[in-house]
C-alpha cells in the first residue's frame, strides 16, 4: 500500500489543478483538444530528455518504498510520466491564468475610464 503513496499524491495534486482549471476554464475545460495536444507533446519531449539522460548515465531511478516499482522504460518509473503530465498541465493552467488575470485587470481599467 505504501508503494502507491507517491502516485496517490500526484493524482491528488493533478485533481486539484483540474478543479482550478474547471473553475476558471483555463486549459482543458476551455480548449480540450489543444490542451491534450500540448500536454502530450510536452510529455513526449520531456520523456525524450529523460531517455537521453538515462542513456548517458546522468539520470537513474532512486530506490524508495513510496513508488510502485512499475517501469515504463529502463530507469523511468510510471510516476515520472504522471509527474510530467501534471507539470505540463500545471504550466498551461498557470500561463493561461496569468493571461486571463491580466486581461481581466485591463478590462476593468478600461471600464473605469470616462
Amino acid at each position: 500500500m505504501i508503494g502507491l503513496a507517491y502516485l496517490a499524491v500526484q493524482a491528488l495534486s493533478f485533481a486539484g489543478i483540474l478543479v482550478i482549471d474547471h473553475r476558471w476554464k483555463l486549459a482543458a475545460f476551455r480548449a480540450p483538444a489543444a490542451t491534450a495536444l500540448a500536454v502530450t507533446a510536452s510529455v513526449a519531449l520531456l520523456l525524450t530528455w529523460d531517455v537521453l539522460g538515462v542513456r548517458s548515465g546522468v539520470f537513474f531511478r532512486g530506490q524508495t518504498d513510496f513508488m510502485t516499482g512499475l517501469l515504463v522504460a529502463p530507469e523511468i518509473p510510471l510516476e515520472e510520466v504522471v509527474f510530467l503530465a501534471f507539470l505540463s498541465h500545471l504550466a498551461l493552467v498557470c500561463a493561461t491564468g496569468v493571461v486571463t488575470a491580466v486581461e481581466h485587470v485591463s478590462a476593468r481599467r478600461e471600464g473605469e475610464r470616462p
